[in-house]
């Protein structure tokens, strides 16, 4: 190993790795894996090498370091990283030589105090800190990634992005920049992150380290593949995973789903999925069926089995103190809990906690009740709701984790949450595929389909979703849905929720996973404060609940579903292979077209076939953009497009636009 100081530069070098110190900082800068550069920092002056997260180990690489008078130099496949002797970190494509990022200081005056460092540090308490990165703006840059957020948002810059898990908002802090970078910030901390037009600034409320990684590559899908090296890719997506699901809150009895998924078959419609919504259970953190509403699990499942339907089971990961579980998982740490008062972070039919996800013992226990009650009846899908955890109200450092205080951990948790299911399933020899409502970086190694929480059903919300579908596909997850129709005041009766469910159906059949589901009028009494209270059901939810023009369209696009299957697994084999996401905005696949930097209505699903779905109400017709370097096909009238040109389609309601490329011949409306 080699080791040497370089005093003219404050730093030394000791294998891989560039150590540079001064008074009260102490930077790492290493590689990890191909084309890729790690930092660390502290004032601590301990670098924690251990604390990785949920980062797999990287490939071994050599980089080339060279030591010039007060700077320092790494070298690793595309990306180089300098460090001056003062300190001042920056990173450039190594082949073109363009620079990716440069550290933003202001005002560094030796006679008086600075107006801002790029990096910040507050002591909370210990060795922690509040703490603060910043990097100089580039007017011309465009930022996407980073979770799902429905802040109606493409394009991220100019934004701001609060780095927390809540229902309907999911962190995965990963941003591609179309400078030609990916940068992971390493750090389940709750914070910010800041793409404003004065700086790039990323914030952490409670860290020990800044920590994070700068990935170069000359085209996002280069990025892309080092990404999900480093964070992991996707299982194989099961082949029955791919077709419809049928979803609803909720069905209350054995009986009422199982007729359900009966019509549908007599119907002659393809069902893939079927799914039981919560308070299925006796008691939040008891796991388990309430046998008065199921008394035969296994004899449902099994005649679902023989109808060629799997059946999907709602998870809350609640804990009611009155629950038969409570007790030991109290005594034995499996809980979170509260730093001052009363350990209770969620009120929802009687005060709840949650199992402790980040805590290895909690996992296994949870799943020895889930092994209990419901895969040793054939149950092998499970939905994971409350990933977050939600809690009533965000207060973070009032929440013990057993990862640490929820301000520097709780992002974590919904990757925990997966590991159990997964952990457990894997154990069974059983293949994964899970729903959670929650990720963050790594989600997707654990099988699991996100989706975009509890959303309203309007157009101003389907609009948003289309958004984050293409953020999303930035960060690693190929398993990807929605509620289609949104969750929330949807009425079958309403011929503008039927429009919108219709126009919200199409895109689902052109989305990762394809799934129904809704909290429909007429809409029960409910007292969620009630602890003895009942949790009734919404309306109707399936595909003939919302008239007859609705339901002949819809069954067509159930099997226009059926026909893509083929090309959808081959993207998913893909997306298992390389990381290559299944939905991606144009950028994605068009990164030197400036002109679809801000097209955010469109995409293509895989190669070949470019989707723009219809997200206007009563709209007749809508715009589509044709990148240029492709010759494009209308996939229903045949019709050869030139490429690199905005055209007006016609969009009656039974239609959605579809544009193949590649010679790729799509039989969809055939």
């Amino acid at each position: 190993m080699k080791h040497y100081i370089v005093p003219d530069f404050n730093g030394e070098i000791i294998g891989n790795r560039i150590e540079w110190e001064t008074a009260g900082e102490l930077v790492y800068l290493e590689p990890y894996g191909e084309d890729a550069i790690r930092f660390r920092s502290s004032k601590s002056l301990h670098i924690d090498t251990d604390l990785n997260w949920t980062l797999l180990e990287p490939k071994e690489v050599t980089p080339r370091i060279i030591v010039e008078e007060k700077k320092a130099v790494m070298i690793n496949g595309k990306i180089r990283a300098e460090i001056t002797g003062d300190g001042t970190v920056s990173y450039y494509n190594q082949e073109t030589g363009k620079q990716l990022l440069e550290e933003y200081w202001i005002d560094i005056r030796t006679s008086t105090a600075p107006l801002r460092r790029a990096r910040e540090y507050r002591v909370t308490s210990g060795n922690q800190f509040k703490m603060s990165l910043y990097f100089k703006p580039d007017k011309k840059e465009h930022f996407y990634g980073m979770g799902q957020d429905a802040n109606d948002c493409f394009d991220l810059k100019g934004s701001t992005v609060e780095l927390c898990q809540k229902n309907g908002k999911c962190t995965i802090p990963f941003a591609y920049s179309t400078k030609g970078y990916g940068f992971i910030w390493n750090n389940p901390a709750i914070g910010q992150a800041e793409f404003v037009t004065n700086h790039t600034r990323w914030h952490a409320q409670c860290a020990k380290q800044i920590d994070y990684i700068v990935i170069a590559g000359n085209t996002p899908e280069e990025i892309n593949f080092r990404y999900t090296e480093i964070t992991g890719q996707a299982p194989m997506l099961p082949e029955w995973a791919a077709g419809f699901w049928q979803c609803k809150l909720r069905y209350e009895t054995q009986e009422e789903l199982l007729g359900v998924a009966r019509e549908y078959k007599r119907r002659g419609l393809p069902i893939s999925v079927i799914i039981i919504d919560y308070f299925h259970w006796t008691m939040q953190g008891e796991w388990k069926f309430d046998p008065e509403k199921w008394p035969d699990p296994k004899a449902m499942v099994e005649e679902l089995n023989e109808m060629g339907i799997k059946l999907m089971v709602s998870i809350w990961p609640t804990v009611d103190p009155r629950s038969e579980n409570y007790s030991l998982m109290k005594e034995k740490n499996y809980i979170i809990r509260n730093e001052m008062g009363v350990d209770v972070v969620f009120m929802f039919y009687g005060p709840q906690t949650y199992y402790d996800a980040t805590y290895d013992k909690a996992q296994q226990f949870v799943w020895s009740r889930a092994n209990e009650n419901y895969y040793r009846y054939g149950i092998k899908n499970f939905w994971l709701d409350e990933a977050e955890p939600e809690m009533r109200p965000y207060d973070y450092p009032n929440v013990r984790m057993y990862a640490g205080n929820a301000e520097e951990v709780s992002n974590l948790y919904c990757v925990g949450y997966a590991k159990t299911f997964y952990d457990g399933l894997k154990a069974q020899g059983e293949e994964v595929c899970n729903l959670i409502r929650c990720a963050w970086l790594g989600s997707q190694r654990y099988g699991v389909v996100l989706w975009s929480g509890d959303i309203a059903s309007n157009f101003e919300s389907f609009r948003k979703q289309v958004k984050v579908g293409l953020n999303v596909a930035f960060c690693g997850i190929p398993w990807w849905t929605t509620d289609i129709g949104g969750f929330a005041n949807g009425d079958p009766e309403s011929e503008e929720f039927r429009e919108l469910l219709v126009r919200w159906f199409q895109f689902g059949v052109f989305c990762p996973i394809f799934r129904l589901h809704g909290f429909r009028a007429p809409y029960p009494k409910r007292d969620y404060l009630d602890p003895a209270g009942y949790c009734p059901s919404g309306g109707p939810n399936e595909v003939w609940s919302f008239g007859e023009e609705a339901y002949e369209i819809l069954t067509k696009f159930m099997f226009i579903r059926e026909k893509i299957k083929p090309y959808l697994m081959e993207q998913m084999e893909r997306a298992s292979e390389m990381g290559t996401p299944v939905m991606r905005p144009l950028v994605y696949d068009f990164p030197e077209e400036e002109q679809v930097y801000e097209v955010a209505d469109e995409y293509m699903f895989g190669p070949d076939l470019l989707v723009a779905p219809v997200i206007e109400k009563g709209a007749k017709t809508r715009e589509v953009y044709l990148p240029a370097g492709k010759n494009w096909t209308d996939v229903k009238t045949k019709k050869k497009l030139q490429g690199g040109r905005w055209i007006q389609v016609e969009t009656p309601l039974d239609y959605i636009p579809l544009f193949s490329c590649n010679d790729h011949d799509f039989m969809i409306y055939d």
